[in-house]
């Protein structure tokens, strides 16, 4: 969480993720794929997969503003919020955002702040 809090955008492990129907099967997902390959072929489809997220017991926050102004939120929620409610952070934090930022400006960017958590 430090890379991130910092906003050292080169050390980030991350992976985006698109929310996507129950009913979708690995054989529709495949064949998804094939269909955009065969009609724009890049190298990042290779790197494409389907994969449920479990999170369980989560924490979050709205925050409004600039997605580089994180860090401060951030902070406060892993060194302050969790350990004061007896809770320590567990699985990778993530990020829901609710606005497009080609046509939102950064101070009104809506994003949710999510942390998986177990007690202490």
């Amino acid at each position: 969480m430090t890379a991130f809090r910092q906003r050292a955008k080169a050390k980030w492990r991350w992976t985006m993720m698109m929310l996507q129907p129950d009913w979708i099967s690995p054989d529709q997902f495949k064949a998804a794929v094939g269909k955009i390959a065969a009609r724009n072929p890049t190298p990042a489809l290779s790197r494409l997969r389907s994969e449920r997220l479990e999170e369980g017991r989560c924490v979050q926050v709205l925050y409004v503003g600039s997605y580089d102004d994180e860090g401060p939120i951030l902070a406060r929620l892993h060194d302050e919020f969790l350990p004061g409610q007896g809770l320590v952070p567990v699985g990778r934090h993530h990020e829901i955002y609710l606005g497009d930022p080609r046509k939102t400006a950064p101070a009104k960017l809506r994003t949710i702040l999510r942390q998986p958590v177990s007690a202490a």
